[in-house]
Order: C-alpha cells, then sequence, then structure tokens
C-alpha cells in the first residue's frame, strides 16, 4: 500500500506527525461508535511483536501504526519506501493536547503511579486550558477495580484515552477493552506523563537532532539496557529481511 511501509511484518503509517493529527482530528469529528487503536512502534517493540502471538494479533488489528524510532526511519529508506519522520507517543501525546485545547477535546489519563498521573491531569488543565479531562486512574488496579475504571470510562465518553501502562501491556489492555470504553480514539504513551510531570527529564534536543536519543536513555536509565538489546535484535533481523528482499528481486 502507498501509505505504509512493511518492516518485519508490521504496516507503519507514511503519515507525519502534522498528518497523524489531522487523521485523529477526523476520527473525533466522525463520531463513529468504533474506537480507532494507534499504536506507536519502535524497534524494542516491533521484536515484541514478532515474538508475541498476542501481541502480533493486536498490530495486525490495529488502526495506524506509527514509526516510533530512528531505526524504523532508517530501515524504510533502505527499502526504498520511506516513511517521513518519526512520530513518537510523546510528540503524539503533545500535539493532539495542543489540537485538543484549540478543538475543546476531553481526554481520560490511565496509567503511571498515582503522584504522576495527578500531576499530570494538573499540568493539562494549566497548560491547556480548554482540554477537558473526563476521569483519571493509575495504573495500579485489580480485576474489580479495572470493571469499574472501564465504565467510568464508557460513562463519560473521551475524545482521546490515553493510556501509559507501558509496552506491551499498553496495547493488550486497550485490545481487550476497545469495545468497552466508548472513546473515539485511544493510544499509549508509554512513559510520556513522566516527563511532562517532570519525574523524567526529557531528551535535549540535540540528542534528538542526532538520532541519539536511544543513547541518551541508556545513559541516563541504565534499567533500559537489557530492553535495548532488542535493538541489535531488530537490526538483525531487519537487514535479514532487506538481503532476502533484493534477492527476491533478482
Amino acid at each position: 500500500m502507498d501509505g505504509y511501509v512493511s518492516i518485519l511484518g508490521i504496516n507503519f503509517s507514511k503519515l507525519n506527525l502534522k498528518e497523524t493529527v489531522d487523521l485523529i482530528d477526523a476520527k473525533i469529528s466522525e463520531c463513529s461508535n468504533k474506537t480507532f487503536h494507534l499504536i506507536t512502534v519502535n524497534p524494542e517493540i516491533a521484536v515484541q511483536i514478532q515474538d508475541d502471538l498476542e501481541l502480533k494479533k493486536i498490530s495486525l488489528d490495529a488502526d495506524q501504526i506509527t514509526p516510533d524510532g530512528v531505526g524504523i526511519v532508517f530501515v524504510s529508506r533502505l527499502k526504498g519506501n520511506p516513511v517521513p519522520e518519526r512520530v513518537t507517543g510523546y510528540d503524539l501525546l503533545l500535539e493532539t493536547l495542543k489540537a485538543g485545547n484549540e478543538k475543546g477535546w476531553s481526554f481520560y489519563l490511565l496509567g503511571s503511579d498515582e503522584e504522576v498521573n495527578r500531576k499530570a491531569s494538573e499540568y493539562i488543565i494549566k497548560n491547556y486550558p480548554n482540554v477537558k479531562i473526563t476521569g483519571r486512574h493509575n495504573g495500579y488496579f485489580n480485576n474489580e477495580e479495572d470493571k469499574e475504571i472501564t465504565k467510568t470510562i464508557r460513562v463519560s465518553k473521551p475524545d482521546i484515552l490515553i493510556v501509559a501502562l507501558g509496552s506491551p501491556l499498553a496495547d493488550k489492555w486497550i485490545y481487550s477493552h476497545k469495545d468497552k470504553i466508548n472513546s473515539k480514539v485511544v493510544f499509549g504513551v508509554g512513559g510520556s506523563l513522566d516527563v511532562i510531570t517532570g519525574k523524567v527529564k526529557p531528551t535535549p534536543e540535540v540528542w534528538k537532532k542526532l538520532n541519539l536519543e536511544w543513547l541518551h536513555r541508556r545513559i541516563t536509565q541504565p534499567s533500559r539496557k537489557e530492553r535495548q538489546k532488542k535493538l541489535k535484535v531488530f537490526a538483525y533481523r531487519a537487514f535479514i529481511e532487506i538481503i532476502h528482499r533484493n534477492k527476491s528481486k533478482k
């Protein structure tokens, strides 16, 4: 498909950040009964999708998958079908809040610890006064609380449900609940609420411009070491895929 590039069996959208927000705007304006599920996938998550059958099914059923990582962008160029830029969960959160402030969208925040969740709500209310927070809940809940959270989201009908439960839990939760939540759009944002509340410092722009955000995270968050081993796995698998593709063309 012209609007997508396939990498490791995952169809990545070729829309840039602005176009993705415009698509979200269109989905909200449609007032459809179907929840639009968007997934942001970086190289680590791409490997998880290949190795986790449940996550693979979720990715195949997703309405849109954005390229959240310079590795995805680089491989798309090698395949001759480039995506224009990364579309990260963090950037998508900020841009939807900005658009939501202009259009009066409503949001529900699910995830992170109680302090971060509360501070994120306060931050949004202060900085985006036209955005409505229909509700919020931290990411620590049992099965009974899960039912109450789902009911609250369904009744409050947020335009956008933000899920900060980490990967792959966020998209697994979304997939199992999306027919019950009555939200027009839903997507996971990883640790973005930690960043906007100041618990985790954002990556400096110079590191982003050099496409070294992954290295900055490795230095400042040593706990990510094991997770980032998947970057090597992604690079190897993507390289093999490109080699096989080139051979088949001959």
